[in-house]
Protein backbone atom coordinates (compact mmCIF):
# COMPACT_ATOMS: atom_id res chain seq x y z
CA UNK A 1 0.00 0.00 0.00
CA UNK A 2 3.00 2.76 0.00
CA UNK A 3 2.70 3.15 -3.70
CA UNK A 4 0.84 5.57 -5.10
CA UNK A 5 -1.69 3.08 -6.52
CA UNK A 6 -5.27 3.80 -5.44
CA UNK A 7 -5.84 1.56 -2.76
CA UNK A 8 -10.13 -0.15 -2.35
CA UNK A 9 -11.34 0.05 1.22
CA UNK A 10 -13.98 -0.71 2.77
CA UNK A 11 -15.34 1.32 6.25
CA UNK A 12 -18.23 -0.42 8.27
CA UNK A 13 -20.10 2.19 10.24
CA UNK A 14 -20.61 6.24 9.56
CA UNK A 15 -20.43 7.12 13.04
CA UNK A 16 -17.83 10.00 14.11
CA UNK A 17 -14.77 8.05 13.48
CA UNK A 18 -15.58 5.93 10.54
CA UNK A 19 -17.18 9.21 8.90
CA UNK A 20 -14.11 10.86 9.22
CA UNK A 21 -11.49 7.74 8.74
CA UNK A 22 -13.99 7.43 5.35
CA UNK A 23 -13.38 11.05 4.26
CA UNK A 24 -9.67 11.16 5.49
CA UNK A 25 -8.90 8.36 3.10
CA UNK A 26 -11.18 9.51 -0.46
CA UNK A 27 -9.53 13.09 -0.22
CA UNK A 28 -5.97 11.19 -0.28
CA UNK A 29 -6.70 9.38 -3.36
CA UNK A 30 -8.18 6.16 -2.03
CA UNK A 31 -11.69 4.13 -3.67
CA UNK A 32 -13.77 3.95 -0.61
CA UNK A 33 -17.09 1.80 0.23
CA UNK A 34 -18.48 3.31 3.33
CA UNK A 35 -21.51 0.58 4.79
CA UNK A 36 -24.31 1.99 7.41
CA UNK A 37 -26.82 0.12 8.90
CA UNK A 38 -28.98 3.41 9.63
CA UNK A 39 -30.60 4.75 6.59
CA UNK A 40 -31.16 8.40 8.20
CA UNK A 41 -27.26 8.80 8.37
CA UNK A 42 -26.59 7.79 5.49
CA UNK A 43 -28.90 10.95 4.21
CA UNK A 44 -26.67 12.86 6.35
CA UNK A 45 -23.31 11.86 5.35
CA UNK A 46 -24.57 11.18 1.37
CA UNK A 47 -23.81 15.02 0.31
CA UNK A 48 -20.76 15.54 2.74
CA UNK A 49 -18.58 12.75 1.53
CA UNK A 50 -17.04 11.50 -1.95
CA UNK A 51 -17.41 8.33 -1.17
CA UNK A 52 -19.75 5.31 -2.07
CA UNK A 53 -22.28 4.82 0.63
CA UNK A 54 -24.14 1.19 0.85
CA UNK A 55 -27.43 0.91 3.47
CA UNK A 56 -27.18 -2.43 4.93
CA UNK A 57 -24.58 -4.39 7.44
CA UNK A 58 -21.64 -4.91 7.11
CA UNK A 59 -22.37 -8.87 7.90
CA UNK A 60 -24.59 -9.31 5.59
CA UNK A 61 -22.73 -11.13 2.50
CA UNK A 62 -24.86 -9.63 0.18
CA UNK A 63 -24.20 -5.81 0.83
CA UNK A 64 -19.97 -6.99 1.29
CA UNK A 65 -20.62 -8.50 -2.52
CA UNK A 66 -22.04 -5.26 -3.30
CA UNK A 67 -19.07 -3.14 -1.99
CA UNK A 68 -17.13 -5.63 -4.18
CA UNK A 69 -14.94 -6.95 -0.52
CA UNK A 70 -13.40 -9.38 -2.83
CA UNK A 71 -11.10 -6.47 -4.26
CA UNK A 72 -10.84 -5.20 -1.24
CA UNK A 73 -7.33 -4.44 0.66
CA UNK A 74 -8.70 -3.25 4.06
CA UNK A 75 -11.79 -3.59 5.43
CA UNK A 76 -11.99 -1.03 8.82
CA UNK A 77 -14.72 -2.24 11.05
CA UNK A 78 -15.77 0.94 13.24
CA UNK A 79 -19.35 0.53 14.59
CA UNK A 80 -20.60 0.46 17.80
CA UNK A 81 -21.08 -2.89 18.85
CA UNK A 82 -18.08 -4.83 19.33
CA UNK A 83 -19.37 -8.91 17.83
CA UNK A 84 -20.45 -6.56 14.46
CA UNK A 85 -16.72 -5.75 13.73
CA UNK A 86 -14.94 -8.52 14.56
CA UNK A 87 -17.57 -10.71 12.64
CA UNK A 88 -17.43 -8.18 9.69
CA UNK A 89 -13.38 -8.52 9.80
CA UNK A 90 -13.62 -12.24 9.77
CA UNK A 91 -15.94 -12.72 6.95
CA UNK A 92 -13.62 -10.01 4.98
CA UNK A 93 -10.83 -12.11 5.81
CA UNK A 94 -12.53 -15.27 3.96
CA UNK A 95 -13.36 -13.17 1.03
CA UNK A 96 -9.59 -12.49 0.89
CA UNK A 97 -9.39 -9.08 2.20
CA UNK A 98 -5.62 -8.92 3.80
CA UNK A 99 -5.78 -5.54 6.15
CA UNK A 100 -8.31 -5.35 9.00
CA UNK A 101 -9.26 -2.96 11.41
CA UNK A 102 -11.58 -3.22 14.09
CA UNK A 103 -12.73 -0.67 16.94
CA UNK A 104 -12.88 -2.99 20.17
CA UNK A 105 -14.24 -1.76 23.40
CA UNK A 106 -14.50 -4.73 25.56
CA UNK A 107 -12.03 -6.13 27.76
CA UNK A 108 -13.79 -9.52 27.25
CA UNK A 109 -12.87 -9.39 23.70
CA UNK A 110 -9.42 -8.21 24.36
CA UNK A 111 -8.31 -11.33 25.88
CA UNK A 112 -6.33 -14.03 24.43
CA UNK A 113 -9.98 -16.06 23.79
CA UNK A 114 -11.01 -13.27 21.56
CA UNK A 115 -7.65 -12.92 19.97
CA UNK A 116 -6.90 -16.48 18.86
CA UNK A 117 -10.04 -15.92 16.13
CA UNK A 118 -7.31 -13.89 14.25
CA UNK A 119 -4.45 -16.26 14.86
CA UNK A 120 -1.80 -16.89 12.30
CA UNK A 121 -3.11 -13.27 10.34
CA UNK A 122 -1.07 -10.79 9.66
CA UNK A 123 -2.13 -6.90 9.37
CA UNK A 124 -4.71 -7.22 12.10
CA UNK A 125 -5.28 -4.25 14.23
CA UNK A 126 -7.36 -3.99 17.56
CA UNK A 127 -8.58 0.18 18.16
CA UNK A 128 -9.87 1.39 21.11
CA UNK A 129 -10.92 4.96 20.23
CA UNK A 130 -11.61 5.78 24.21
CA UNK A 131 -8.33 4.31 25.03
CA UNK A 132 -6.94 6.77 22.13
CA UNK A 133 -8.63 9.87 23.80
CA UNK A 134 -7.01 8.66 27.01
CA UNK A 135 -3.96 8.64 25.95
CA UNK A 136 -3.88 11.92 24.30
CA UNK A 137 -5.16 13.68 27.23
CA UNK A 138 -2.43 12.31 29.50
CA UNK A 139 -0.18 13.83 27.19
CA UNK A 140 -1.61 17.43 26.73
CA UNK A 141 -1.28 17.42 30.57
CA UNK A 142 2.08 18.12 30.21
CA UNK A 143 2.09 21.01 28.89
CA UNK A 144 -0.24 24.54 29.58
CA UNK A 145 -0.81 25.87 26.02
CA UNK A 146 -0.79 22.50 23.95
CA UNK A 147 -3.39 21.57 21.80
CA UNK A 148 -1.70 18.29 20.48
CA UNK A 149 1.38 16.37 21.82
CA UNK A 150 2.99 13.01 20.18
CA UNK A 151 5.63 10.86 20.39
CA UNK A 152 7.64 9.38 17.93
CA UNK A 153 10.87 6.78 17.25
CA UNK A 154 9.71 5.56 20.57
CA UNK A 155 9.85 8.56 22.51
CA UNK A 156 13.02 10.37 21.24
CA UNK A 157 10.89 12.67 19.26
CA UNK A 158 8.07 15.32 19.84
CA UNK A 159 5.22 16.47 17.97
CA UNK A 160 4.19 19.26 19.12
CA UNK A 161 1.30 21.90 17.86
CA UNK A 162 0.67 25.07 19.84
CA UNK A 163 -0.71 28.70 18.84
CA UNK A 164 1.79 31.57 19.32
CA UNK A 165 0.45 33.46 21.82
CA UNK A 166 0.98 37.92 21.97
CA UNK A 167 4.45 38.04 23.62
CA UNK A 168 6.23 34.63 23.24
CA UNK A 169 9.90 34.81 22.27
CA UNK A 170 9.53 33.22 18.68
CA UNK A 171 6.68 35.41 17.85
CA UNK A 172 8.17 38.46 14.90
CA UNK A 173 11.19 36.06 14.37
CA UNK A 174 12.04 34.77 10.83
CA UNK A 175 12.99 31.14 10.44
CA UNK A 176 16.22 32.13 9.20
CA UNK A 177 16.93 34.08 12.13
CA UNK A 178 15.87 31.31 14.43
CA UNK A 179 18.13 29.14 12.44
CA UNK A 180 20.97 30.96 13.37
CA UNK A 181 19.89 30.64 16.74
CA UNK A 182 19.62 27.21 17.02
CA UNK A 183 23.38 26.76 15.36
CA UNK A 184 25.18 24.17 15.76
CA UNK A 185 23.18 21.56 16.74
CA UNK A 186 19.06 21.95 16.40
CA UNK A 187 16.96 20.56 19.08
CA UNK A 188 13.64 21.66 16.79
CA UNK A 189 11.91 22.61 13.57
CA UNK A 190 9.16 23.91 12.32
CA UNK A 191 7.51 21.67 10.39
CA UNK A 192 3.98 23.61 9.60
CA UNK A 193 2.52 26.73 9.87
CA UNK A 194 -1.61 27.31 10.26
CA UNK A 195 -2.56 30.90 9.59
CA UNK A 196 -5.08 33.18 8.56
CA UNK A 197 -3.80 35.79 5.94
CA UNK A 198 -5.43 39.42 5.66
CA UNK A 199 -8.87 39.12 4.50
CA UNK A 200 -9.17 35.09 4.08
CA UNK A 201 -12.11 33.32 5.29
CA UNK A 202 -10.14 30.73 6.46
CA UNK A 203 -6.72 29.70 7.69
CA UNK A 204 -4.47 27.65 5.47
CA UNK A 205 -1.65 25.10 6.36
CA UNK A 206 1.77 25.33 4.86
CA UNK A 207 5.27 23.78 4.93
CA UNK A 208 7.37 26.75 5.47
CA UNK A 209 10.94 28.17 4.28
CA UNK A 210 13.05 30.02 5.73
CA UNK A 211 11.90 33.65 4.79
CA UNK A 212 9.04 33.18 7.04
CA UNK A 213 8.35 35.67 9.36
CA UNK A 214 6.62 33.73 13.16
CA UNK A 215 3.13 35.49 14.17
CA UNK A 216 1.17 36.16 16.84
CA UNK A 217 -1.92 33.41 16.35
CA UNK A 218 -0.20 31.01 14.30
CA UNK A 219 -0.51 27.73 14.65
CA UNK A 220 3.14 25.58 14.64
CA UNK A 221 3.70 21.75 14.39
CA UNK A 222 7.32 21.69 15.75
CA UNK A 223 9.35 18.62 15.71
CA UNK A 224 11.53 18.27 18.79
CA UNK A 225 14.17 16.38 20.06
CA UNK A 226 12.81 15.21 24.09
CA UNK A 227 15.68 16.78 25.46
CA UNK A 228 15.00 20.03 23.90
CA UNK A 229 11.31 20.05 24.58
CA UNK A 230 11.63 22.05 27.61
CA UNK A 231 13.07 25.07 25.23
CA UNK A 232 11.03 25.10 22.56
CA UNK A 233 7.49 25.51 25.07
CA UNK A 234 9.60 28.23 26.68
CA UNK A 235 10.11 29.64 23.52
CA UNK A 236 6.38 29.10 22.31
CA UNK A 237 5.09 30.89 25.52
CA UNK A 238 4.45 27.42 27.41
CA UNK A 239 4.35 26.64 30.89
CA UNK A 240 5.32 22.83 31.99
CA UNK A 241 2.09 21.99 33.85
CA UNK A 242 1.96 20.63 37.42
CA UNK A 243 -1.18 19.08 37.42
CA UNK A 244 -2.32 17.91 40.87
CA UNK A 245 -5.84 18.31 40.77
CA UNK A 246 -8.21 16.88 38.09
CA UNK A 247 -11.90 17.36 37.77
CA UNK A 248 -13.28 15.10 35.20
CA UNK A 249 -16.45 15.68 33.49
CA UNK A 250 -18.59 13.25 32.34
CA UNK A 251 -18.01 9.28 34.09
CA UNK A 252 -17.85 7.69 30.58
CA UNK A 253 -15.39 5.07 29.22
CA UNK A 254 -12.66 7.33 28.88
CA UNK A 255 -13.15 9.15 32.03
CA UNK A 256 -12.96 5.38 33.75
CA UNK A 257 -9.36 5.28 31.85
CA UNK A 258 -7.84 8.24 32.54
CA UNK A 259 -9.33 8.22 36.28
CA UNK A 260 -7.33 5.09 36.50
CA UNK A 261 -3.76 5.86 35.45
CA UNK A 262 -4.20 9.04 37.13
CA UNK A 263 -5.34 7.87 40.39
CA UNK A 264 -2.16 5.61 40.01
CA UNK A 265 -0.07 8.35 39.45
CA UNK A 266 -1.01 9.98 42.79
CA UNK A 267 -3.44 12.80 41.51
CA UNK A 268 -6.28 13.76 43.26
CA UNK A 269 -9.46 12.84 40.88
CA UNK A 270 -12.84 14.39 40.70
CA UNK A 271 -16.29 12.75 38.46
CA UNK A 272 -18.93 14.05 37.68
CA UNK A 273 -21.78 11.50 35.88
CA UNK A 274 -25.20 12.33 35.64
CA UNK A 275 -26.53 8.64 35.30
CA UNK A 276 -27.13 7.22 38.95
CA UNK A 277 -26.66 3.59 38.28
CA UNK A 278 -23.26 4.50 36.22
CA UNK A 279 -22.24 6.96 39.14
CA UNK A 280 -22.78 4.00 41.75
CA UNK A 281 -20.42 1.76 39.27
CA UNK A 282 -17.50 4.16 39.22
CA UNK A 283 -17.64 4.76 43.12
CA UNK A 284 -17.72 1.18 43.92
CA UNK A 285 -14.42 0.86 40.86
CA UNK A 286 -12.53 3.68 41.52
CA UNK A 287 -11.49 3.71 45.02
CA UNK A 288 -9.67 7.31 45.80
CA UNK A 289 -11.78 8.93 43.11
CA UNK A 290 -14.67 11.67 44.38
CA UNK A 291 -17.97 10.83 42.22
CA UNK A 292 -20.28 14.00 41.92
CA UNK A 293 -24.20 12.66 40.82
CA UNK A 294 -25.72 15.52 38.38
CA UNK A 295 -25.59 17.54 35.29
CA UNK A 296 -21.99 19.14 34.15
CA UNK A 297 -23.62 22.57 33.29
CA UNK A 298 -24.98 22.60 37.04
CA UNK A 299 -23.00 25.76 38.38
CA UNK A 300 -23.90 24.67 41.86
CA UNK A 301 -22.79 21.49 41.62
CA UNK A 302 -19.39 22.44 39.47
CA UNK A 303 -18.91 24.73 42.56
CA UNK A 304 -18.79 21.68 44.99
CA UNK A 305 -16.96 19.82 42.89
CA UNK A 306 -14.46 22.45 43.62
CA UNK A 307 -14.03 23.85 39.58
CA UNK A 308 -12.08 26.41 40.67
CA UNK A 309 -9.80 24.72 42.50
CA UNK A 310 -8.78 22.17 40.32
CA UNK A 311 -5.41 22.56 38.09
CA UNK A 312 -6.85 20.66 34.95
CA UNK A 313 -10.68 20.46 33.93
CA UNK A 314 -11.57 17.68 31.24
CA UNK A 315 -15.07 17.59 29.57
CA UNK A 316 -16.03 13.98 28.11
CA UNK A 317 -19.51 13.47 27.37
CA UNK A 318 -20.64 12.71 24.36
CA UNK A 319 -22.66 16.61 24.18
CA UNK A 320 -20.22 18.71 22.88
CA UNK A 321 -22.51 21.76 24.07
CA UNK A 322 -22.12 20.05 27.31
CA UNK A 323 -18.79 20.04 27.15
CA UNK A 324 -18.32 23.20 26.04
CA UNK A 325 -20.15 25.02 28.57
CA UNK A 326 -18.94 23.36 31.07
CA UNK A 327 -15.31 24.10 30.23
CA UNK A 328 -16.12 27.99 29.57
CA UNK A 329 -17.72 28.33 32.97
CA UNK A 330 -15.02 26.22 34.73
CA UNK A 331 -11.95 29.01 33.31
CA UNK A 332 -14.24 32.07 34.00
CA UNK A 333 -15.50 31.50 37.20
CA UNK A 334 -11.76 30.04 38.05
CA UNK A 335 -10.19 33.52 36.56
CA UNK A 336 -12.44 34.78 38.51
CA UNK A 337 -11.40 33.47 41.77
CA UNK A 338 -7.52 33.65 41.08
CA UNK A 339 -5.04 35.77 42.54
CA UNK A 340 -3.60 36.36 38.99
CA UNK A 341 -6.36 36.90 36.44
CA UNK A 342 -4.86 35.35 34.01
CA UNK A 343 -5.13 31.95 35.73
CA UNK A 344 -7.61 29.66 36.19
CA UNK A 345 -7.88 25.79 35.43
CA UNK A 346 -6.18 24.26 32.47
CA UNK A 347 -9.72 23.05 30.22
CA UNK A 348 -10.30 20.28 27.92
CA UNK A 349 -12.67 19.63 25.82
CA UNK A 350 -13.50 16.65 24.08
CA UNK A 351 -15.66 17.93 20.59
CA UNK A 352 -17.79 15.44 18.11
CA UNK A 353 -18.28 18.27 15.73
CA UNK A 354 -15.02 19.75 13.95
CA UNK A 355 -16.83 22.64 13.50
CA UNK A 356 -16.65 23.78 16.84
CA UNK A 357 -13.25 24.16 16.37
CA UNK A 358 -12.43 27.92 15.77
CA UNK A 359 -15.27 28.97 18.10
CA UNK A 360 -13.75 27.04 20.88
CA UNK A 361 -10.24 28.78 20.50
CA UNK A 362 -11.88 32.38 20.56
CA UNK A 363 -13.51 31.28 23.82
CA UNK A 364 -10.36 30.26 25.31
CA UNK A 365 -10.63 26.75 25.98
CA UNK A 366 -7.54 25.70 25.89
CA UNK A 367 -7.04 22.19 24.23
CA UNK A 368 -9.62 20.11 22.30
CA UNK A 369 -9.56 15.96 21.35
CA UNK A 370 -11.36 14.73 18.61
CA UNK A 371 -11.65 10.25 19.00
CA UNK A 372 -11.77 11.09 15.12
CA UNK A 373 -8.15 12.05 14.80
CA UNK A 374 -6.91 9.87 17.93
CA UNK A 375 -8.29 6.77 15.91
CA UNK A 376 -7.48 7.33 12.46
CA UNK A 377 -4.01 7.88 13.24
CA UNK A 378 -4.02 4.25 13.53
CA UNK A 379 -6.05 3.66 10.43
CA UNK A 380 -3.42 6.07 8.14
CA UNK A 381 -0.40 3.96 9.22
CA UNK A 382 -1.91 0.82 7.83
CA UNK A 383 -2.74 2.35 4.48
CA UNK A 384 0.46 4.90 4.22
CA UNK A 385 2.20 1.45 3.51
CA UNK A 386 3.77 -1.79 5.20
CA UNK A 387 4.50 -2.19 8.86
CA UNK A 388 8.15 -1.99 8.06
CA UNK A 389 8.52 1.39 6.28
CA UNK A 390 5.57 3.73 7.62
CA UNK A 391 5.86 3.54 11.85
CA UNK A 392 3.44 6.04 12.64
CA UNK A 393 1.42 8.76 11.72
CA UNK A 394 -0.09 12.03 13.61
CA UNK A 395 -2.71 13.86 11.80
CA UNK A 396 -4.42 17.20 13.45
CA UNK A 397 -7.78 18.89 13.83
CA UNK A 398 -5.84 21.64 13.30
CA UNK A 399 -4.67 21.31 9.74
CA UNK A 400 -4.28 19.27 6.79
CA UNK A 401 -0.84 18.01 7.20
CA UNK A 402 0.24 14.88 8.55
CA UNK A 403 3.72 13.82 10.90
CA UNK A 404 5.19 10.66 9.19
CA UNK A 405 8.05 8.28 10.47
CA UNK A 406 9.71 6.15 8.11
CA UNK A 407 11.95 3.39 8.45
CA UNK A 408 14.44 3.47 5.93
CA UNK A 409 14.60 0.19 4.18
CA UNK A 410 18.17 -0.92 3.38
CA UNK A 411 19.44 -0.99 -0.51
CA UNK A 412 16.20 1.77 -0.97
CA UNK A 413 16.29 4.80 -3.53
CA UNK A 414 17.14 7.35 -0.73
CA UNK A 415 20.07 5.04 1.45
CA UNK A 416 22.72 7.12 1.37
CA UNK A 417 21.90 10.11 -0.05
CA UNK A 418 21.86 13.59 1.23
CA UNK A 419 18.70 15.29 1.83
CA UNK A 420 19.26 18.15 -0.33
CA UNK A 421 19.85 16.07 -3.21
CA UNK A 422 16.34 13.97 -2.54
CA UNK A 423 14.62 16.68 -4.70
CA UNK A 424 11.52 16.81 -2.46
CA UNK A 425 8.28 18.88 -3.01
CA UNK A 426 7.44 22.32 -1.09
CA UNK A 427 5.13 20.61 0.43
CA UNK A 428 7.43 18.16 2.08
CA UNK A 429 9.57 19.06 5.49
CA UNK A 430 11.67 16.31 6.58
CA UNK A 431 12.30 17.35 10.36
CA UNK A 432 14.27 14.41 12.33
CA UNK A 433 16.51 11.84 11.73
CA UNK A 434 16.53 8.80 14.61
CA UNK A 435 19.81 6.75 14.40
CA UNK A 436 20.66 4.05 16.89
CA UNK A 437 18.00 5.55 19.12
CA UNK A 438 19.74 8.59 19.22
CA UNK A 439 17.15 11.84 17.22
CA UNK A 440 19.09 14.76 15.23
CA UNK A 441 17.02 17.57 13.81
CA UNK A 442 17.10 17.12 9.55
CA UNK A 443 19.36 19.44 7.66
CA UNK A 444 19.95 19.46 4.22
CA UNK A 445 23.35 17.92 4.24
CA UNK A 446 22.16 15.40 6.27
CA UNK A 447 23.00 11.92 5.06
CA UNK A 448 19.96 8.68 5.43
CA UNK A 449 21.69 5.59 6.37
CA UNK A 450 20.18 2.15 6.20
CA UNK A 451 17.35 1.76 9.27
CA UNK A 452 17.50 5.26 10.07
CA UNK A 453 14.08 6.82 11.24
CA UNK A 454 12.73 9.41 9.63
CA UNK A 455 10.10 12.24 10.89
CA UNK A 456 8.63 14.04 7.95
CA UNK A 457 5.91 16.50 7.68
CA UNK A 458 3.56 16.37 4.34
CA UNK A 459 0.92 17.87 2.96
CA UNK A 460 -2.01 15.42 0.91
CA UNK A 461 -0.62 13.63 -1.87
CA UNK A 462 2.84 13.85 -1.40
CA UNK A 463 2.58 10.85 1.30
CA UNK A 464 2.67 8.12 -0.79
CA UNK A 465 5.57 9.29 -3.01
CA UNK A 466 7.92 9.93 0.14
CA UNK A 467 6.86 6.31 1.67
CA UNK A 468 8.48 4.92 -1.82
CA UNK A 469 11.81 6.40 -1.42
CA UNK A 470 12.56 4.82 1.59
CA UNK A 471 10.28 1.15 1.18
Amino acid sequence: MGDDREVRIIVVGAGEVGTYVADRLSRQGHDVTLIEVNSERCRQIQTQLDVEILRGSGTDPDVLAQARVSKAELLVAVTKRDEVNILCALMARKAGVTKTIVRVESRALRRAQAASLFEGVEDHLVIDPDEEVAHAVRRLLRYTGALELDEMAGGEVVVLTGRLAGGAPLVGKSLRELGRELEPDWGFIVGSITRREAGADQEHTFVPRGDRTLREADLLTVICKKENLSDLTSRMGMERQQAHRVLLLGGGRTAEILAESLLAQGKSVGIIERDPARAAQLAERLAGALIYRGDITDAVLLEDAGVTKQDVVIALTGEDHANVLACLYAKSSGKSQAEDPAKGPETIAVVHHLQLLNLLETHQVDATLSPRTATANSVLRFVRGEAETVAAVSTSLHGDAEVLEFAVAPGCRCEGQMLSDLGLHEDVLIGAIVRDGKAQIARGRSTLRARDHVIAVVRPGQAAHLSSLFG
